[in-house]
């Protein structure tokens, strides 16, 4: 879960830094907020927000608002999206559907279990959508938990039943949907450990939910199953179902292609394996943050800094937590 354009006063960067400069981001958690105050920390207003809206494909449209990229399917058979926001914003989507020429959301697909991809699913839920999700996705969904975003924590509520997913699967869905195929892929943990890829077969498109973020460093939530290793194993396992003129939906950031998915498949390796070697080393996080191992990729992704702890994240995982106080 990587945030789009956070101002240069946001609460949660105020907080990464003033972590960072104590030396404590290595060796305790930050205070946990409530939802007012991460959205407020993010800069985002739901009153004031505007959802925006790109065609890719006959048929596919993708949505910008405040959270998560979603994915759109108009046709005969009615509506599909890919992730749907904050609750707040329902009204505003379903107008900006209207104007793509759809009527009422038929379905929805969580490509995980976070807030800002899911919150939506209280207010569509309700509305008689059908949601769709990893069963791993519903499982945390269904229970709540602690999202550990390194420079906060948000307790992220158990969703009531009608928010739930009433589909699951568990490696790969299909649906027959407005004339074509829309397939459900599960590869590993990866981001979590219920993500989905949604392939729309006949406009060559994919949304592949945070496992891949393309305004920024990624976020990796340990703590609900998320992994670097499955990062990368779920984006190679991708990018072998796709080709060169595949439209590539991000879970964050503008929509693009490709050859940029595959630089940003090549920067998580290369990442994963200077931490490896560092902590194969016997360096401490205080020591690798300082050596800087995203410094040659910070003038595309970064700053490291601006991120929700990529490097900690990482280190995280490859340590298991033990030196990281986990």
């Amino acid at each position: 879960m990587k945030i789009t354009k956070l101002g240069p006063i946001s609460f949660i960067l105020l907080t990464f830094s003033l972590l960072q400069a104590q030396g404590l981001l290595a060796h305790q958690h930050a205070p946990t907020v409530d939802r007012g105050a991460l959205l407020k920390g993010f800069g985002w207003d739901a009153a004031s927000a505007e959802i925006t809206s790109q065609k890719v494909a006959d048929g596919l449209y993708v949505l910008f608002g405040l959270g998560g990229n979603i994915a759109v399917s108009i046709g005969t058979d009615g509506v599909l999206i890919v992730d749907d926001q904050l609750p707040e914003l329902k009204d505003k989507i379903k107008a900006a559907i209207g104007k793509l020429g759809g009527d009422d959301i038929d379905y929805v697909v969580n490509t995980h279990w976070h807030f800002d991809h899911a919150d939506g699913n209280t207010a569509l839920g309700p509305d008689g959508a059908t949601i769709l999700a990893h069963s791993n996705a519903r499982a945390d969904m269904a229970d709540g938990g602690m999202i550990d975003m390194v420079v906060t924590q948000y307790w992220q509520k158990p969703y009531p039943a009608a928010a739930l997913p009433r589909m699951t699967y568990t490696q790969e869905m299909s649906l027959h949907f407005n004339g074509g195929t829309i397939e459900l892929r599960h590869f590993s943990p990866a981001h979590t450990n219920g993500d989905t890829a949604v392939f729309f077969h006949d406009q060559n498109a994919v949304h592949l939910g945070d496992v891949f973020n393309n305004s920024g460093y990624p976020f990796i939530d340990v703590s609900s199953g998320g992994t670097v290793d499955g990062m990368i194993n779920f984006c190679d396992v991708a990018l072998e179902a796709i080709n060169e003129k595949t439209i590539v939906i991000p879970g964050h950031g503008p929509v693009t292609d490709y050859q940029t998915f595959k630089r940003y498949v090549a920067m998580l390796r290369s990442v994963r394996d200077r931490i490896q070697m560092m902590i194969d080393e016997g360096k401490t996080l205080d020591e690798v943050s300082a050596a800087k191992p995203t410094a040659d990729f910070d003038t595309v992704y970064g700053p490291e800094t601006a991120s929700l702890g990529f490097v900690n994240r990482v280190y995280t995982d490859l340590t298991h937590g033990t030196q990281h106080g986990e």
